[in-house]
């Protein structure tokens, strides 16, 4: 990979937005950027810290994950079986366990989600335990993960899990504490991001690729949609579940003339 070409790329990537932020301020705005200086060295640092983690992932994300596909589907690892016989989704267990772990482990180091958990445990004051959301979200990634691997070691359709999945969401946010119906969405869609897509990106293509019948074209791609969706499924149910314990006193009636407990005591305590 040629350096200076990723650097160069990275660059003209970034400078419409930088163009479009300082044109909305002095051309719409009017008014001067404050702390230019500081602001000029945070892009500059922006540039360099891309172009370095696109020469990051080529030369190691990329490889490391289509390597470890290939390792963990290969005849010689896997469990021996009788000549003429096919193998069964179960022999592959061991990328089911790889999927699940690498999963959870990139999401708990998200940069993305550890910003928006800091952040929502702030606005809620504390109500809402950034580690506990950060534990929740990467459940469900895990999850997701694990599912599309199956998916891909079956060769099933991605539209039937998608639906499923939406179906599960859509009757969850039915029923889900309604102030973390909009985080449990963001969640879905921060988790996707810098480290954990092309470990994902990597993994499903090297899967489709070492499984023979699989086409790394229709198989390989997907597994960031359910990447996606099943972080929603389980922050909601983390939520469902944290009202339900909250709200069970409720349901007893105090023996003395004290007061029943309120039985929703705020949704923002559901997690």
């Amino acid at each position: 990979m040629n350096m200076l070409a990723v650097f160069w790329g990275t660059l003209r990537d970034i400078l419409p937005i930088v163009a479009i932020i300082f044109g909305f301020q002095y051309l719409v705005i009017r008014k001067p950027v404050k702390r230019f200086l500081k602001v000029a060295i945070g892009f500059f640092m922006v540039w360099v810290g891309l172009s370095v983690f696109l020469i990051g992932l080529e030369q190691a994300l990329f490889p490391m994950g289509e390597l470890m596909a290939s390792q963990l589907t290969h005849p010689d690892f896997l469990p021996a079986m009788t000549e003429g016989a096919q193998r069964h989704w179960s022999d592959y267990y061991w990328v089911y366990i790889f999927a699940f772990t690498i999963g959870a482990s990139t999401t708990i180091a998200e940069p993305s989600l550890i910003a928006v958990s800091i952040k929502a445990g702030e606005i809620s004051g504390g109500t809402i335990n950034p580690f506990t959301l950060r534990l929740a979200v990467a459940l469900g990634m895990a999850v997701g993960i694990t599912l599309g691997a199956w998916r891909i070691v079956m060769g099933l359709p991605l539209q039937w899990f998608v639906l499923g999945a939406y179906c599960l969401v859509i009757v969850q946010t039915l029923r889900s504490p309604k102030s973390i119906i909009p985080l449990a969405f963001d969640s879905g869609g921060v988790t996707t991001s810098t480290i954990t897509v092309p470990i994902i990106a990597a993994l499903g293509l090297g899967l489709a690729s070492s499984i023979p019948g699989r086409s790394a074209l229709m198989d390989g791609f997907g597994m960031i949609a359910l990447a996606c969706l099943f972080p929603i499924i389980t922050v909601m149910g983390y939520a469902q579940i944290a009202r339900w314990r909250s709200n069970r006193p409720s349901k007893i009636q105090p023996l003395s003339g004290t007061s029943v407990t309120k039985s929703h005591q705020g949704d923002t305590h559901a997690l």
